[in-house]
């Protein structure tokens, strides 16, 4: 595997970013760009690219703080998660549009990396940053691990980002724990009603035992402490979740193949009976 810093132009400006591909002369692969969660550009969000690259994809982390704080790794603690949505207010769609613009450019520019074939994989607030940038055709597909904000205004405010479903242009797969301490079953259930009303092409796997940021490595409990999960319940969500992303992976990046959507079973092995429902 191959890693190393990178640099993105933007609008005249430089966005910071971190590759990693596998290695000299193994081709062109296709490409996942990262989207941090809202803590900054942490050593997880490293970790989570590093991953996508131990399995043939191109791995591209952008730093979408770059016009405000791009030095930003809060701790994962309540006062962190307090400043780190501070600075979050100051970042909008518009800019988040024009950032994922700028890294699809850059990729497709790159030797190493398949045109056309590029994902993008968001968490926490970086889903809801990957869900704004769904409308982009360019994309082949996009991946929210426990998206905030979606049913409710951005931090930066705004319309609620799920008013823009019918601006969705690619797949998604959507992925939440059951105990999500921000988002309540609810909004989970509407989230997948609202797209699928709009006619989109959605996937959504919801984890019994499990709450927000269960796949951060090594931190599988609730930032205040009170919450604590299974570590059986974690391994298992880990283990599923990354194989529904592998899968989901290879379908839209090798379409028109069989298209999982139509029959909106994505189980796997290991995958628990819990299934996202429509409200009715």
């Amino acid at each position: 595997m191959i890693s190393q810093d990178a640099s993105i132009p933007v609008n005249g400006s430089s966005m910071p970013a971190y590759l990693a591909r596998p290695e000299e002369g193994s081709g062109p692969h296709p490409a996942v760009i990262v989207l941090q969660e809202v803590f900054g550009f942490t050593p997880e969000t490293k970790r989570v690219t590093d991953l996508l690259a131990s399995i043939g994809y191109v791995g591209l982390a952008i730093n979408y703080y770059h016009r405000t704080k791009p030095q930003m790794n809060e701790a994962y603690t309540e006062d962190g998660n307090a400043r780190a949505y501070e600075i979050a207010g100051s970042v909008v769609a518009r800019e988040l549009g024009e950032d994922v613009r700028a890294a699809i450019a850059w990729l497709n520019q790159q030797p190493f990396v398949k045109t056309g074939k590029i994902a993008a994989w968001g968490f926490g607030f970086g889903a809801a940053a990957a869900f704004v940038t769904a409308d982009q055709r360019e994309l082949s597909g996009g991946i929210l691990f426990y998206p905030t904000h979606l049913a409710g205004g951005m931090p930066s405010g705004g319309e609620p980002p799920l008013d823009r479903a019918s601006q969705v242009n690619i797949p998604l797969l959507v992925i939440f724990g059951e105990k999500d301490y921000y988002v309540p079953r609810y909004e989970m259930d509407l989230i997948l009603q609202t797209l699928k009303s709009a006619g989109k092409d959605v996937r959504m796997q919801i984890y019994p035992g499990v709450g927000h940021s269960f796949f951060r490595h090594g931190r599988p409990q609730a930032i205040l402490e009170l919450q604590r999960y299974s570590d059986e319940a974690v391994a298992h969500a880990v283990a599923d979740s990354w194989d529904l992303v592998k899968s989901f992976l290879m379908d839209v990046f090798n379409r028109p193949a069989r298209h999982a959507a139509e029959t909106g079973d994505i189980r796997t092995e290991r995958t628990p009976s819990i299934q996202a429902r429509t409200t009715r």
